[in-house]
């Protein structure tokens, strides 16, 4: 494989993900986002844009945020959607809640990113401790950096973020299986 593609509903998970990803990715693989208008827009025009896919030695990730939906019927969804596009290799993930849980599952990252040390201590307090639970991370940000906005602020933790340490059990889970596709199709 030389190449792999997100398919993203928002611009803030491609400024996240262009921090995170060279981490995590080797170097020689070249990344592309697509991205998307919305969770609508996105599984609108995820099989043309699937098919349509003309490079190859191509793989594709496609990710979405949960919402208020529930997570197993948005991760259904989307793989039917993905079969009935006869493409593959292509990993599915949620990002349960939203994109800001992996963000609230490391103030590790948000602290130093914002160069606020206190907000590390955080990370122990029972609400944080499974991220993915708590329905809207991004007002949980906003309760400590006030100014925080949602693409500035992937932008500045995407790089810092550690899978190792994030207690986001969705963003441990999306990372390990990038990688493992990577593997897998034999980058």
């Amino acid at each position: 494989m030389k190449h792999l593609v997100f398919l993203l509903e928002e611009l803030s998970a491609k400024d996240l993900l262009q921090g995170l990803l060279p981490r995590l990715l080797p170097a020689d693989l070249k990344v592309y986002y697509l991205v998307f208008e919305g969770k609508q827009d996105l599984e609108r025009q995820l099989v043309r844009k699937l098919r349509g896919w003309r490079l190859p030695e191509t793989a594709f990730v496609v990710l979405r945020d949960q919402d208020a939906a529930a997570c197993d019927a948005v991760k259904a969804r989307l793989v039917s959607l993905v079969h009935e596009s006869a493409r593959a290799p292509v990993l599915v993930r949620i990002a349960c809640r939203e994109l800001e849980s992996w963000i609230v599952g490391d103030w590790n990252a948000v602290a130093r990113a914002f160069d606020k040390p206190n907000l590390s201590a955080q990370a122990s307090k029972k609400v944080f401790l499974d991220p993915d639970r708590i329905v809207r991370p991004v007002e949980s940000l906003r309760r400590f950096i006030p100014e925080y906005q949602k693409r500035h602020g992937a932008r500045l933790i995407g790089p810092l973020l550690d899978p190792k340490r994030n207690q986001s059990r969705s963003f441990r889970t999306f990372c390990s299986g990038v990688q493992r596709l990577v593997a897998e199709a034999g980058n």
